[in-house]
């Protein structure tokens, strides 16, 4: 068994890496529902996507963790972004594609993709 002082060792080293949940109000936070709908759709590999782009590009800034439900069950698998001083913006029927289309034009450019969006979906 580690000790405690290792323990927590562990877990400052694996934060950068896994995106923990922070308190740090500057973080972007991308989040995925991983209830058991959302595994059920394919949100797994929508995380492992996210969470892999998110490293490879060194956004350090972007923090990429999972919820439980959000009420959504006939839209899984979801992604809700939570921007500083932002609205949060829920883009639903997650594929990895379309998670790394969000990535690129919303949280690196800035625009957000209506197409994939709650409300966008719908009309």
């Amino acid at each position: 068994m580690k000790s405690l002082e290792e323990l927590k060792a562990i877990r400052e080293r694996m934060e950068g890496i896994v995106g923990f949940r922070s308190e740090d109000s500057s973080m972007t936070k991308v989040i995925v529902s991983m209830d058991t709908c959302g595994i059920a759709h394919g949100a797994r590999p929508v995380l492992t996507t996210l969470s892999d782009a998110v490293q490879e590009k060194k956004l350090s800034h972007i923090a990429v963790i999972q919820s439980g439900c959000m009420g959504l069950c006939q839209y899984e698998p979801t992604i809700a972004i939570e921007e500083p001083g932002q609205e949060k913006v829920i883009y639903v029927n997650m594929t990895p594609e379309k998670a790394l289309e969000v990535l690129e034009h919303h949280l690196i450019g800035g625009q957000i993709l209506s197409k994939y969006t709650l409300n966008g979906s719908q009309e």
